[in-house]
C-alpha cells in the first residue's frame, strides 16, 4: 500500500503570547493559514515491523529523529497495527523557519496512515495524536486558516479572503525553543481579545495594522535582518509583512496573484543562497 501526499507550511498572520501555563507551555492566541508551499511525502506500509524515515535534506534528519518517525510510531501504536511503515520526504519548506514543517509532516503521515490502514479514527482522535507529538500539528488536520488558542490545539476554523505570499527565508535556523524561553513576559494587563474578521484582512492598512507578532522583538533583537527583509516587502508591494512563527521566515501578504507575482520577480534576483525566496497561495480548505 502507497500514498503520495503535499504537506503544507504555514503563515502566522497574527500570534500573541498571552502568559506561561503551569505545563511549562505558552498560552497563545494566533490566527493561521496554511500555504501552498509543500513538502512531497512518499509513505509505504507493507508486512512485517519497523518505521524507515528518509529525507532528500542534509538539514532535515532521517530515521526516529524525526518528527514524522514518531508521527507513525504513535500511530501504530493507536491503531494496534505490527505494519512496516516507510516514509520518504522531499523538502521544499525550509527547516527550522516558522513554517510548520515538521508538524505539517507529522500530520500528513497520520492521514496517509489512516488512509491506507483504513482504521476510520475520528478527526478529533488524529487531532489527539497530533497533540501529543507538537503543538503545531493539530491545526494542519484541518487544511483551512484557523484561530489557535491554549498551546496551540484548541482551533476554531476562520474565514479568509483570498491572500498570496512571497515568503523569504534567510537561510539560517532559529530554534523555537530559544526564543520562547528569552521572551520577557509583562505583567501588565492588556486587552488580549484581538478582533478579526474577513473585512479587517481584505482592507490593506487595517490588515497592516493587524499583522503582530509578540515573538518578533526577540528573533529580530539577534537578527536585525529580519526588519529589513519586511521592508523590502512592503517596498515591493506587499500590504503589510511579518515574520511567521518563531522565524526567521518573513513573509508579505498581497491581495492579488499578479501583484504577488510581481513583488516576486522583483525580489527573485536580489535574493542569493542560502536565502530563499517563495511564492505561496493562502489554502482555505
Amino acid at each position: 500500500m502507497h500514498a503520495r501526499v503535499l504537506s503544507p507550511a504555514k503563515v502566522n498572520l497574527f500570534l500573541k503570547v498571552l502568559g506561561k501555563r503551569p505545563d511549562g507551555y505558552h498560552e497563545i492566541l494566533s490566527l493561521m493559514q496554511p500555504v501552498s508551499l509543500y513538502d512531497e511525502i512518499e509513505v509505504s506500509v507493507s508486512e512485517g515491523g519497523g518505521i524507515d524515515v528518509a529525507t532528500d535534506s542534509p538539514e532535515a534528519p532521517g530515521g526516529s529523529e524525526n518528527l514524522a518517525y514518531r508521527a507513525a510510531a504513535l500511530f501504530l501504536e493507536r491503531a494496534g497495527s505490527a505494519k512496516r511503515v516507510s516514509i520518504s520526504i522531499k523538502k521544499r519548506i525550509p527547516v527550522g523557519a516558522g513554517l510548520g514543517g515538521g508538524s505539517s509532516n507529522a500530520a500528513s503521515v497520520i492521514m496517509a496512515l489512516d488512509g491506507l490502514l483504513g482504521t476510520g479514527f475520528s478527526g478529533q482522535e488524529l487531532m489527539d495524536m497530533g497533540s501529543r507529538l507538537g503543538s503545531d500539528v493539530p491545526f494542519f488536520f484541518l487544511r483551512g486558516p484557523a484561530l489557535a488558542r491554549g498551546r496551540g490545539e484548541v482551533l476554531e476554523p476562520a474565514l479568509l479572503p483570498e491572500l498570496y505570499y512571497v515568503l523569504v527565508n534567510p537561510g539560517f535556523h532559529v530554534p523555537t525553543a530559544w526564543v520562547y524561553s528569552s521572551l520577557r513576559l509583562t505583567k501588565k494587563a492588556q486587552n488580549n481579545i484581538l478582533l478579526y474578521s474577513c473585512e479587517v484582512f481584505a482592507d490593506r492598512e487595517r490588515l497592516k495594522d493587524a499583522l503582530t507578532n509578540d515573538l518578533e522583538t526577540v528573533t529580530v533583537a539577534r537578527y536585525p535582518e529580519i526588519s529589513a527583509l519586511k521592508e523590502s516587502l512592503v517596498e515591493a508591494g506587499a500590504s503589510g509583512a511579518l515574520m511567521s512563527g518563531s522565524g526567521p521566515t518573513v513573509f508579505g501578504v498581497f491581495h492579488s496573484r499578479e501583484d504577488a507575482m510581481l513583488a516576486y520577480g522583483t525580489l527573485e534576483p536580489r535574493v542569493a543562497l542560502p536565502a530563499r525566496i517563495f511564492f505561496a497561495e493562502g489554502l482555505t480548505g
